[in-house]
């Protein structure tokens, strides 16, 4: 009788951590660890090369890191020549090489990984045992018990049980200094000469050059700048950007979160997103170590409160929301957008200084700050009604940090309001004016921003009314924005034609997206 075969750990690209559920407490003589560079994973949207070479590239490091500390590791690059170019393909084949008794492996962080996974038992002859992903604070099931019966299912009260639950920042019952959220401190236009040190940057290894050749051979046509490539690949590099970020940017992270400057791409945000979120770096310590700086004196509450928050609160309450709304969230569209992605989205060229920027960051970067994606970016996709599925598909192809289980929230509840407000409490719509207040962009621009109307005017004073008006019986009902309306009516009757007509003649202007930019 032979003997029993191994266990077999199919580890993800985002599940890139030793205290993983599917290898914790195992035996490292009775558990082979499978990890799976496939096709389809790349190209399901036509991702950024730099995201392809940083996933790749972190993937092959954590599966050295693994070998040397005394696990089997079976790595099937996308090179291999039968890689099926899916998970379940490769999953059987290893199951062909291996004969597993079993098949341990933690939840997917994706919807439709998910559902490829929970395919398995019957196409398998082994056991397949498919374990809760318990990086998370926040079970799915936790949620759910937690949203159930609410009519909002606002951050700000699910954040507050974060905090209790892992007293960061908490005496006792009651918040540090008095207040759960210092949101309002963390809104300062920037000054003039503001600038922020130049975070780690990594350069490549043997390895990563090895990934950035396939990437450039295999992946050329995909949007983005692939090099200079200077992201963190192993949990080592990781840690040291963490460590800059506490010691030289979070003092002001908190003042400056909302500002945007020309040119300054990261300016005094942390940059830990895409290790965050591929598993090099856990988030509940960096809240302890972000807390410990203010224990110590050396940051101030509302920029490691402001930091916590994006955590513990906002990254835990997208991913629940995520899980509770899907399928259906990724087809949502409440507010019936339907204007094709402008083509200006992937090739950044347009007048708009703001938007140009943003996108040339994110070209360059693979990465753009949170209120570019949400107030530049994202603000006028929604007054300009472009359809969600083509905005959904362009933030999570573009940016290197994005998964769906916190891309596709952000984009269709938060940035399109396309769930028609169970997340936000009202659009985050605005006009020119906002983004003057919080950058520098404006006085550079072809366009003014304090012109409303006409030739030269910002498009985004006209386009703000044209969303305002079109959304009426909606929005004039919000108790956060229907005063609003008092101030549209007031106007006189030119004057909102004028209005209305300027956004028609500025969105006649747009040219749609070819079609493959995002998905083939």
């Amino acid at each position: 009788m032979s003997e029993p075969g191994p266990i077999l750990v199919p580890i993800l690209g985002d599940q890139q951590t030793r205290a993983l559920a599917s290898i914790r407490g195992r035996a490292k003589d009775d558990t082979v660890i499978l990890m799976m560079e496939v096709w389809d994973e790349a190209t399901y949207v036509k991702h950024h090369q730099q995201k392809i070479a940083l996933i790749f590239s972190a993937m092959r490091h954590f599966a050295a890191e693994l070998e040397d500390a005394g696990w089997t590791v079976d790595y099937v690059k996308l090179t291999d020549e039968d890689n099926s170019g899916s998970f379940t393909g490769e999953v059987a084949r290893a199951i062909d090489r291996h004969s597993p008794r079993a098949v341990h492996v933690v939840e997917a962080g994706e919807w439709r990984v998910q559902q490829a996974i929970e395919e398995w038992p019957d196409k398998f002859d082994c056991e397949i045992h498919i374990l809760p992903d318990d990086r998370f604070l926040c079970s799915k099931s936790e949620f759910n018990d937690w949203a159930e019966g609410r009519k909002t299912l606002r951050m700000e009260f699910f954040y507050r049980e974060m905090r209790r639950k892992t007293g960061l920042l908490v005496k006792g019952e009651e918040p540090e200094g008095g207040q759960w959220n210092y949101d309002s401190e963390n809104r300062k236009p920037p000054k003039q000469g503001l600038s922020a040190p130049q975070r780690p940057l990594f350069e490549p290894d043997a390895i990563t050059r090895e990934v950035l050749d396939l990437v450039a051979e295999r992946f050329g046509d995909h949007f983005g700048d692939l090099e200079p490539f200077q992201w963190p690949v192993t949990r080592d590099e990781a840690e040291q950007a963490a460590d800059a970020f506490f010691a030289e940017r979070l003092p002001q992270f908190g003042d400056y979160q909302d500002a945007m400057i020309h040119g300054e791409d990261d300016l005094f945000h942390s940059m830990l997103s895409t290790s965050i979120n591929l598993g090099l770096l856990d988030p509940v310590e960096l809240c302890r170590r972000a807390e410990e700086e203010y224990r110590e004196g050396r940051a101030p509450l509302n920029a490691v409160e402001g930091f916590i928050r994006q955590l513990i609160g906002w990254r835990e309450y997208v991913r629940g929301f995520y899980w509770r709304f899907m399928p259906g969230l990724a087809e949502a569209n409440e507010l019936g957008a339907t204007r094709p992605l402008p083509e200006f989205y992937w090739t950044g060229e347009t007048d708009m200084r703001c938007l140009a920027d943003s996108i040339r960051s994110t070209r360059e970067n693979a990465h753009a700050h949170h209120i570019q994606r949400l107030m530049v970016l994202g603000n006028f996709a929604l007054i300009a009604g472009i359809e969600p599925k083509a905005v959904q598909d362009w933030y999570l192809a573009v940016y290197a940090d994005a998964f769906e289980w916190v891309e596709l929230p952000n984009v269709s509840a938060m940035v399109l309001y396309a769930d028609g407000g169970k997340l936000a409490s009202k659009p985050y719509a605005a006009s020119g004016n906002y983004i003057n207040k919080m950058s520098n962009y404006c006085s550079g621009c072809a366009y003014s921003v304090s012109k409303k109307t006409g030739e030269g005017a910002c498009p985004f004073n006209a386009l703000y009314w044209h969303f305002m008006d079109r959304h009426r019986e909606r929005l004039e009902v919000n108790p956060r924005i229907g005063r609003i309306y008092s101030t549209w009516d007031r106007m006189d009757e030119a004057k909102q034609a004028e209005y209305l007509a300027s956004a028609e003649k500025f969105l006649d202007t747009l040219e749609p997206a070819k079609d493959g930019w995002a998905r083939d």
